[in-house]
């Protein structure tokens, strides 16, 4: 018997991985006022020699009519983690959307101990609603 990976999504950048799971939120849509959400899951690993700190993020978000949304602000959902290395975080978060589906990606702003800045990108993962999931 074989189960699916917890993270469909997946990328590494200098050393920090950054793996999403997008999840359909059947109860929290209502398609017959074109309302659609999805919860995703995000872990950030460290697999670096150095703690680093997350400061802000900036996502994009495009329907599925091409529309396109920049998302930008400090932390994630309320908090600026420090990930030390071999260390993780996670956290959970929402996304809207007026069309049954759409894409995300986006990249964390992140600092280390000498004070660099750098972008840790974050993987392209669709949202899409599965057919016949409207009803409630």
């Amino acid at each position: 018997m074989s189960f699916p990976a917890l993270f469909g999504y997946a990328t590494t950048t200098e050393g920090i991985t950054v793996r999403v799971q997008p999840h359909y939120a059947a109860d929290d849509s209502d398609p017959e006022t074109g309302q659609w959400l999805w919860h995703y899951h995000i872990r950030l690993e460290n697999g670096g020699g150095s703690t680093v700190q997350l400061l802000d993020r900036h996502w994009i978000i495009i329907d599925g009519n091409g529309e396109r949304r920049d998302v930008m602000g400090e932390g994630v959902v309320g908090a600026q983690p420090v990930i030390k290395p071999g260390g993780s975080y996670d956290y959970v978060s929402g996304c809207p959307l007026g069309t049954p589906g759409g894409r995300m990606r986006g990249h964390f702003g992140m600092i280390d101990p000498g004070g660099r800045r750098f972008e840790v990108i974050i993987p392209p993962f669709d949202l899409v609603a599965p057919a016949g999931g409207f009803s409630r």
